[in-house]
């Protein structure tokens, strides 16, 4: 359902610019590249701390390969985040996607260097916000993130403090099922 809803979102907002966080095999940037290929413009920005040889020769011989930057480091080291401003700074319709650490400290840091590149009308959409979700005694036994730490506290916190971004349920109440409940954060202003 989500995939649907990043078809829809791309479709809608037509971004000069998608920045993603979270490569990992390469199917999202893909994804988004054919739909910016649908309205005949834009780029895709993939950030991850390891992009596994394979995956990257996969995605830089795939046929929307022009239309695909990959980044390799965390999305919130400084040198990154730069880069990505600076890959930015020519684009006026940006939309952002986040999937890669999911810990509360880490997208909360995600948000706070990609949110204001967001555009007005446009989305920032943390995926994985489910995790607040699972019962109290559910334990990740490899993951640092779960119940109280985890992307939508994250989001909860982060959207007390800008105001010029909402929760946008009608995408979720449209899908009925998602891993990104309280994810789709439009920017009104």
């Amino acid at each position: 359902m989500d995939a649907i809803a990043m078809q829809e979102i791309i479709w809608s907002v037509k971004p000069d610019l998608i920045i993603e966080t979270g490569v990992a095999h390469g199917g999202s940037v893909i994804m988004s590249a054919s739909m910016l290929q649908l309205i005949g413009k834009g780029d895709v920005i993939g950030i991850d701390i390891d992009i596994r040889t394979h995956n990257r020769i996969a995605i830089e011989t795939h046929p929307l390969a022009s239309r695909i930057k990959l980044i390799e480091g965390s999305s919130i080291d400084t040198n990154t985040v730069e880069k990505v401003k600076q890959l930015a700074a020519e684009k006026t319709k940006i939309l952002v996607f986040l999937d890669s650490n999911h810990t509360h400290e880490h997208v909360l840091a995600e948000l706070n260097a990609y949110g204001p590149l967001v555009s007005v009308d446009s989305y920032v959409v943390v995926f994985d916000t489910f995790v607040e979700d699972l019962p109290d005694d559910y334990k990740w036994t490899d993951r640092p993130w779960g119940k109280g730490n985890n992307p939508r506290t994250a989001v909860w916190e982060w959207i007390q403090k800008n105001k010029n971004f909402s929760i946008d349920k009608s995408i979720e109440d449209k899908l009925l099922i998602t891993s990104a409940p309280d994810g789709f954060l439009r920017r009104t202003s």
